[in-house]
């Protein structure tokens, strides 16, 4: 085992300023240990009882989340990790696995208070390690933090955009094989002997219904018996496919008053070819609407993620209403919400004037609360979710409420905190609530929360004018 001396610790950057008599000093009070390949340094919830300064080897990092492990970094000879003076961390929130066969020189905890008493350049140099290792930590925990995010708004949205990109395929599909259908039903009908008259009549009446927006709405009953008259009468007159053109004409509100007025305008013999082609202009009408439907929710929620991120808008404040992004995100999280069988109640004093703010970073303010609610009320499977805004003098009032368990009181001043998280090991980082505070304290506003069992509401306030 190489024995550590005061003039390779000099040749540590962080220490190398440290007067020599304090590095003899934390030789004397340490001792070398050696760990194998595979061996852990510590695991997640071990005690920190001291300070490694790494002789020889390679340790890595790691922290849970879901069933793997992220590393997080990796520590090579002269690093230094392990407990720090000042650190708030008693406790490992990660796994330290051996690379290479390691030596290491450990500082015990129970020194440190000697330490910081009589050794104060040396304190002052593991003191600013331990600042360095809390900012590049929580700038690793936040872009962790923001990626979790965006994983769960894009696995909900590729569920979202899944089902009506599907549809348009299925009809695009069904549309192409319907209009390759269409030369036969023209050959039928354009032997038909109608008068040029009728045949304004009967295209002018047929189109008017295609053109109508509004089409009727039935209870089964009034259906089926509907249904069942069209065919009484489609049966007379011997009409291939009956039932689905008797469905197709219900669907856009034909009734029997109607087929027999058309009967007045149609030579009997021309009737079934007349109304097979009539029938082909209703399915394909059917076809573009659902296609229609499903671009037009496309379009929505792709417009839904261009609001929520505030693409092509600057960073900086602009005036906006603010439930627009509440609804965006709630476009964003509606995979989550359905799944989660919640109710969504949005209680919006619309007369609140537009809000000066950066509406992309009060989007994550939304996003982060009212997922919190949706993973509370996951317990139950079920769930009401309320949103209220109101006006609080010269402020925005926005009010995130769900009906979950509630937050334990012994940790309800925890929750702030950063890297404090209920959830499971690998399910948060416990940054959302912190990213929420500094977002809001970014906007010169305030959030508090009240929270008993069966009610927890997260109140935001802001100004109006920023």
């Amino acid at each position: 085992m190489n024995k550590v001396t005061v003039e390779w610790l000099q040749s540590i950057e962080a220490l190398k300023d440290v007067p020599a008599a304090q590095l003899q000093w934390l030789i004397d009070n340490s001792t070398q240990h050696e760990l194998k390949t595979g061996d852990k340094l510590f695991k997640t919830g071990d005690p920190l009882n001291g300070t490694y300064i790494i002789i020889e080897g390679q340790v890595r990092l790691c922290m849970p989340q879901g069933k793997e492990l992220l590393e997080v970094a990796v520590f090579n000879p002269k690093s230094i990790s392990g407990y720090l003076p000042f650190s708030r961390g008693k406790v490992a929130t990660g796994i330290s696995e051996i690379l290479s066969d390691l030596q290491y020189l450990f500082f015990p905890i129970e020194k440190s208070e000697e330490m910081i008493r009589t050794q104060f350049e040396l304190t002052q140099a593991f003191v600013h390690i331990m600042t360095t290792r809390v900012r590049d930590f929580t700038a690793f925990e936040q872009q962790n933090e923001k990626m979790m995010a965006l994983g769960k708004l894009s696995a909900g949205l590729a569920h979202e955009l899944n089902n009506p990109a599907a549809a348009v395929v299925r009809g695009s599909a069904s549309l192409l094989q319907h209009l390759k259908l269409a030369p036969d039903a023209f050959k039928k009908v354009m032997v038909a002997k109608i008068t040029p008259a009728d045949v304004d009549y009967v295209s002018q009446k047929l189109f008017a219904v295609l053109c109508n927006p509004e089409k009727p709405t039935f209870t089964m009953m009034q259906r089926s018996g509907l249904e069942d008259d069209l065919l009484d009468w489609m049966d007379d007159y011997k009409i291939e496919n009956a039932q689905e053109i008797a469905e197709n004409f219900v669907d856009f509100g034909f009734t029997l008053a109607d087929v027999k007025d058309f009967e007045q305008h149609i030579p009997v013999e021309s009737i079934p070819p007349v109304f097979g082609w009539m029938n082909n202009n209703l399915v394909t009408e059917k076809m573009v609407i659902d296609i229609e439907d499903a671009s037009r929710r496309i379009a929505t929620l792709v417009g839904a993620v261009k609001n929520f991120t505030h693409m092509d808008q600057g960073r900086g404040k602009q005036y906006a209403d603010i439930h627009n992004g509440i609804r965006n995100t709630l476009t964003m999280l509606q995979y989550k919400i359905k799944h989660s069988n919640v109710q969504v109640n949005e209680v919006f004093d619309t007369s609140l004037p537009p809000v000066n703010a950066m509406i992309g970073e009060l989007n994550q303010v939304w996003t982060n609360l009212i997922d919190n609610a949706l993973d509370a009320m996951a317990i139950n499977n079920k769930g009401i979710l309320e949103i209220k805004t109101a006006r609080a003098k010269d402020c925005v009032q926005v009010a995130i409420i769900d009906n979950g368990p509630g937050i334990p009181a012994e940790i309800k001043s925890r929750i702030f905190d950063p890297f404090f998280t209920t959830k499971e090991v690998g399910k948060g980082t416990g940054l959302g609530l912190d990213v929420v505070t500094r977002i809001v304290k970014q906007h010169k506003g305030s959030i508090k929360v009240n929270s008993v069992p069966g009610r927890t509401e997260f109140i935001v306030e802001f100004p109006i004018d920023g």
